[in-house]
């Protein structure tokens, strides 16, 4: 495995100086962030270090370079948008841009790509599915042209109010991947896996690793803490934000051994990436960047450093 993690953390940086980062600490590599260029309202999104948009054979080379010279690979690109949004016209714009990154992802020699499913949070799954089916074969069937893998993020995106009560991403269960993959069995379509969601969701992180095993491509290592006072006040049905926080690995309820043990028992020898999403480190860039210490050297114990 390799140890890495999600760029979106260090904003204010450009690609080079991620790539610096990362080697100065000590990581093996990064999962790239591609929004399109201008702000976002929400958290950890907007964030452009490699622009998808208009991606030349030069931006290869510069970006090859990079990574060569700071010993740092891209684990893969990332870009979290929500691709069945009810605004159409908004939505085929998230597709259109999935497809830029993924092609983005197949010139540099990456045979990766994470995003999410998304979702019309105010309708069911089932009714969710028709979109589902009308938008996403297209998009891995493009995936399957340019040869690569595309990661669904297993978060709910259900945190805050705009959010309630569905959330906006369907892929948040083992039975909704079921579904999604059944509907859509291409081995170019599987899971970017992060273990956090299911602990504050009051489910088994460890076993759907057996169960999807082939279709893992990709790790975010994110870890939670459940306030079980906070949740006897307000009750499961609150918004989730409300009694749960994200936190660095090692400071949450994830026990980061059993599920590295249950990564080495399928086989995986793919990335692990650090998402940071813990308040605590949040109020600069020198937070940022202790956190991403403070992760690797508590990772290091179960990925060894490669030599």
């Amino acid at each position: 495995m390799q140890l890495g993690f999600v760029t979106a953390i260090l904003p204010d940086y450009d690609l080079r100086q991620v790539f610096q980062a990362a080697a100065e600490i000590g990581y093996d590599c990064v999962e790239v962030m591609c929004w399109p260029q201008g702000k976002d309202a929400r958290r950890y999104a907007g964030i452009t270090h490699i622009s998808a948009e208009d991606f030349t054979d030069s931006d290869v080379t510069t970006i090859q370079q990079m990574a060569d010279e700071f010993g740092i690979s891209i684990s893969a690109l990332g870009y979290y948008p929500n691709p069945l949004t009810p605004d159409l016209e908004e939505a085929q714009k998230y597709v259109e841009h999935i497809q830029k990154v993924i092609a983005a992802a197949n010139k540099l020699g990456i045979n990766r790509m994470n995003t999410f499913i998304g979702r019309d949070w105010k309708k069911s799954v089932d009714e969710n599915w028709p979109r589902f089916l009308q938008t996403w074969p297209e998009i891995i069937k493009f995936a399957e042209q340019q040869q690569v893998r595309v990661g669904i993020e297993n978060c709910p995106m259900s945190f805050t109010e705009d959010e309630w009560p569905g959330g906006k991403n369907l892929a948040i269960s083992p039975a909704i991947w079921k579904r999604m993959y059944a509907d859509i069995p291409s081995e170019y379509f599987g899971l970017n896996y992060d273990p956090s969601h299911l602990v504050w969701m009051h489910m088994d992180y460890l076993a759907p690793i057996r169960d999807f095993a082939d279709r893992i491509f990709h790790v975010h290592a994110k870890d939670v803490r459940v306030d079980q006072h906070r949740l006897d006040q307000v009750g499961i049905l609150a918004h989730p934000l409300e009694y749960h926080t994200p936190k660095l690995p090692g400071l949450g309820q994830v026990e980061w051994g059993s599920f590295f043990s249950q990564l080495n028992e399928i086989g995986y020898q793919g990335p692990v990436c650090v998402e940071v999403e813990d308040r605590a480190y949040e109020d600069s860039t020198a937070s940022c960047l202790a956190a991403l210490r403070q992760c690797h050297t508590y990772l290091r114990n179960y990925i060894p450093e490669r030599k």
